[in-house]
């Protein structure tokens, strides 16, 4: 059991170092909402959720005021709307229907964000997951609140080559529906490989079918937290530097600490709302705050601004002590759990690239050690469809050979360049638009059918 002593511990981490609880996001399975009329679907989805989640934004402030922990975000996840949608949906525009229902339903609630609105197509793609993929820049221009995901690739079934190159075109679509508000549709979509069923972080949440009916799931997040408790190991130790070793411990010591908290939350939010507890998600998640940025974490490790020599080893050290202190906080970590590199959302990552340190091509080796993947990255407006399926692709790859998850969030903001800035707002932040390598993959990305699984997926 966690006691309230725990929680005072980490009063300094609260008020000083931007530690908080990112999100409680209740899962909802919305699998007996399916009907063969779309108008009875819809109204069976609004009935579930706003019914079930109807405590879920006071529960969350409840529990903020009595603890003294910030609880920045209350959110939903939903079974994949491809499959609620299967038996009723005959076109794209019925599908954005199903959106515009779930985003009715989210402000009801009064949640941040609803995240389900998805298709998993890792091996194929049924005629409902093609409707929902081809409905998603206009669902995502007609609300507010929904996130969308597609899963294209696991370690188990290979990368769908037919996804990747439907979801390249769907993101640039997705940016020119949205571009009165710089493409900003493409900061709620993300593509994902090896995608987990219980990840409480938008925009790739969403309540996978092995679930239980209802669940609640707790996102942490602390890099400040982190950070500080390397500025004081370093202001400690002999000459300035502490060892490697030193250096893990305290990561270690200080994510078992901050998942504690996210425990208690997740107790607490689960005991009232009469929902079973999923997991907790310790992902070190930034915001725009200063201090509260990953690539700082990376600096005061020891490298000049993330992007240098020595940023992947730095990143791999970190993740791994992080879930190591995590899984020795509590018996159910799951989700993504590591640390995020997005960049519109760090301003250590925004400054890296400002400084000419970090790179795409960095960013993507780095995720092959991070929590995710390429998130949150600006590029050219007039990139086109076929590069962006080419960085879904490699990304892809990473992930279905490293048994990982990874994911491209990127936003092709029309009519901006390199050089300019985009600003996200909120917790989105703002991004410099990054330059892409603008040299042709569409004949390799035009080919038919999906990646073979590696050899090391086949161990039954």
């Amino acid at each position: 059991m966690i006691n309230l002593s725990e929680v005072i511990e980490t009063n300094k981490m609260i008020e000083q170092e931007n530690l908080d609880v990112r999100t409680i996001t209740m899962g909802i399975s919305l699998l007996s909402c399916a009907d063969s009329s779309l108008e009875q679907t819809c109204q069976n989805i609004y009935d579930k959720i706003t019914t079930l989640a109807s405590n879920l934004v006071a529960t969350g402030e409840e529990i903020s005021r009595e603890f003294a922990i910030p609880i920045v975000n209350k959110r939903i996840s939903i079974t994949p709307a491809s499959l609620v949608g299967a038996a009723c949906c005959k076109s794209p525009a019925d599908y954005v229907k199903i959106a515009q229902t779930l985003d009715r339903a989210a402000r009801e609630v009064g949640v941040n964000f609803l995240g389900g609105f998805s298709a998993v197509v890792s091996k194929g793609m049924t005629v409902s997951d093609e409707l929902l993929i081809r409905s998603i820049p206009e669902a995502l221009a007609a609300t507010g609140r929904i996130c969308s995901s597609v899963n294209v690739g696991s370690t188990k079934t290979g990368i769908n080559m037919d996804a990747v190159r439907l979801m390249g075109e769907t993101i640039k679509q997705t940016a020119e529906a949205t571009r009165e508000n710089d493409s900003l549709g493409c900061a709620k979509l993300v593509v994902l490989c090896n995608a987990p069923d219980d990840n409480p972080f938008m925009a790739g949440a969403f309540h996978g079918v092995s679930e239980a009916d209802a669940i609640i799931n707790v996102g942490v997040s602390g890099p400040g937290v982190v950070k500080y408790a390397l500025e004081q190991m370093d202001a400690s130790s002999p000459a300035g530097l502490a060892s490697f070793e030193t250096l893990g411990e305290t990561i270690k010591k200080t994510a078992f600490k901050i998942t504690r908290v996210g425990q208690l939350v997740a107790q607490e939010a689960a005991a009232r709302l009469g929902v079973p507890f999923g997991i907790i998600d310790l992902s070190l998640a930034p915001t725009p705050a200063v201090g509260d940025s990953v690539a700082d974490i990376l600096h005061c490790m020891g490298v000049e601004h993330a992007g240098a020599p020595g940023t992947t080893a730095a990143l791999a050290m970190l993740n791994d002590q992080v879930k190591k202190g995590g899984v020795m906080a509590s018996s159910y970590v799951g989700g993504l759990s590591g640390a995020f590199i997005p960049v519109s959302e760090d301003q250590g990552m925004i400054d890296a690239v400002e400084a000419g340190a970090l790179t795409i091509e960095k960013l993507e080796a780095m995720t092959c050690v991070c929590s995710v993947g390429l998130d949150m990255i600006a590029i050219p407006g007039d990139t086109s469809a076929a590069t962006i399926s080419g960085i879904i692709a490699d990304e892809a790859a990473i992930g279905m050979v490293n048994q990982k998850t990874t994911a491209v969030r990127i936003i092709p903001v029309i009519g901006k360049g390199v050089g300019d800035t985009v600003e996200f707002g909120g917790l989105l932040g703002h991004a410099p638009v990054m330059p892409v390598n603008t040299f042709d993959c569409s004949r390799f990305v035009n080919r038919i059918g999906r990646i073979p699984a590696p050899i090391h997926s086949f161990k039954n």
